[in-house]
């Protein structure tokens, strides 16, 4: 069966860190920058925020989602619920089906692979395709000035409107090692042999999957590109005039598994034949997306990925937790796997509240208040809470026990659909004001004995900005 894509949606991090700072700390010369997580980002929230983008560009509701495909090289439990966790962020079915890729930067590429699959052979009538990424390279390796972090997300299903179709794919393997980890490390390591990889291993390759999808008329490329200047040479080779991968390689660095499919997202905002070809960990696959017309969401990936605050070399290896002070922390009361936090998971991943049966009235958080607190009646119905509100007071705390980070703004918000809430804000409180429009989005609070943990923050919109 033909399968269509119906929407996408791009997302890169907080922060950004340029080239020339990380050359400097190290004697040597950079350019461009690259995207880096803020603490409070990682892989899955960044997955959230493509995903959550691309179900409104395709005017698709989260419970009709069939199955969720995410790769990414490195998810955010090295064994446990990553897949679970997003799913249920996204407020997806309880039965939806899927699988979680890793351990590449192929990953991507495997997810929209077994996503397409799905579709076609009818086991998944809408699937949702991720790719996500926020790798950790090693101090003063290469990579450190190329490594950035990013995600892209498409929704693939068999029926509605046609914008574009999946089309052929290519894939070659062959043994080889490009940038990798070893067991219990938790750096990238980068290549041993920067011309051996270059005239041995990646060009022959990756060349041998392009020049298969050069035989047709291609529109635009996403090519990988590990050094900067690998992705001319392939351009050359495949006589690419159009590439808007390096246009996403430039924003935010190379964003390992999500990459391929962030060039491609990029590429599909004007019709045409878009080849995408992803690479990593000895394997490469290519895929032609036929767009009769622009998909919904591509149009918007410029903005998506652009911006960012600008941070120095210090802050990013804290951010990455490369960096970190010595000394006591305060735990949580309760450890993340107790009875409290399986309790209140569904209610924190999917935003919840309680709906009173009798008036109305909607209570926050529903696991602590299990009365109406408006008339104290016990019938509560769980109810997606609104995403978008006002603040109605908020307080900047300026000193915090480790590992938070002061100042730390608390916000008390009056909801679109009358809930009242009090969330943690991001950034450091200087563009919360009393009325100021907010929007929530998935962010990490902490992480402690292993686990994170996420919830839903505060983000001030450019409505309203003073």
């Amino acid at each position: 069966m033909t399968v269509r894509v119906l929407g996408v949606g791009a997302a890169a991090p907080e922060l950004r860190l340029r080239a020339a700072d990380v050359g400097a700390a190290w004697g040597r010369a950079g350019r461009g920058e690259v995207a880096v997580c803020a603490p409070d980002e990682d892989t899955l929230t960044l997955a959230w925020l493509a995903a959550d983008r691309a179900l409104t560009a395709a005017g698709v509701e989260a419970g009709d989602v069939d199955a969720l495909f995410w790769g990414t090289s490195r998810p955010p439990f090295a064994e446990g619920p990553s897949f679970a966790f997003l799913a249920a962020s996204l407020s997806l079915a309880p039965t939806v089906g899927g699988l979680l890729c890793a351990g590449s930067a192929h990953a991507g590429m495997e997810a929209f692979a077994a996503g397409t699959d799905a579709v076609a052979a009818g086991s998944a009538r809408i699937a949702l395709v991720i790719a996500s990424d926020a790798l950790r390279p090693g101090p003063g390796t290469g990579f450190e000035a190329r490594c950035g972090a990013g995600a892209g997300a498409f929704v693939l299903a068999v029926d509605g409107p046609i914008s574009a179709t999946i089309g052929t794919r290519v894939t070659r393997t062959r043994p080889f090692l490009d940038r990798y980890r070893g067991d219990g490390e938790v750096d990238n390591r980068d290549m041993y042999d920067p011309r051996l990889f270059r005239e041995e291993i990646f060009l022959p390759v990756v060349r041998a999957v392009a020049e298969q999808l050069a035989a047709f008329d291609v529109r635009a490329w996403s090519l990988p590109d590990p050094d900067g200047r690998l992705g001319a040479v392939l351009a050359r080779n495949v006589r690419a005039t159009l590439t808007p991968s390096s246009t996403i390689y430039g924003a935010i660095g190379d964003a390992g598994a999500a990459t391929a499919l962030l060039g491609g997202i990029a590429a599909l905002d004007a019709a045409g034949l878009v080849a995408i070809v992803g690479t990593g960990g000895g394997r490469t696959t290519g895929v032609l997306v036929d767009a009769e017309i622009p998909v919904p969401g591509a149009a918007l990936t410029a903005d998506a990925i652009s911006g960012g605050r600008p941070a120095g070399y210090v802050e990013a290896l804290r951010a990455r937790g490369q960096l970190q002070p010595v000394g006591e922390t305060i735990p949580m009361g309760v450890p993340p796997e107790s009875a409290m936090f399986v309790r209140g998971a569904d209610e924190m991943l999917g935003l919840l509240g309680g709906r009173c049966v009798d008036c109305g009235t909607i209570s926050t958080p529903p696991s602590i208040h299990p009365h109406c607190i408006n008339c104290g009646g016990p019938k509560l119905e769980p109810v997606a809470l609104a995403r978008h509100g006002r603040v109605h007071t908020f307080v900047v705390n300026q000193t915090m026990p480790a590992p938070f980070v002061a100042p730390l703004p608390i916000v008390v918000l009056d909801m679109d659909d009358g809930a009242r809430l009090m969330l943690q804000a991001i950034g450091d409180g200087t563009d919360i004001e009393i009325g100021r429009k907010v929007e929530l989005v998935l962010r990490k609070y902490a992480h402690e004995r292993g686990v994170p943990v996420y919830g839903f923050k505060a983000r001030a919109t450019k409505e309203d900005a003073p």
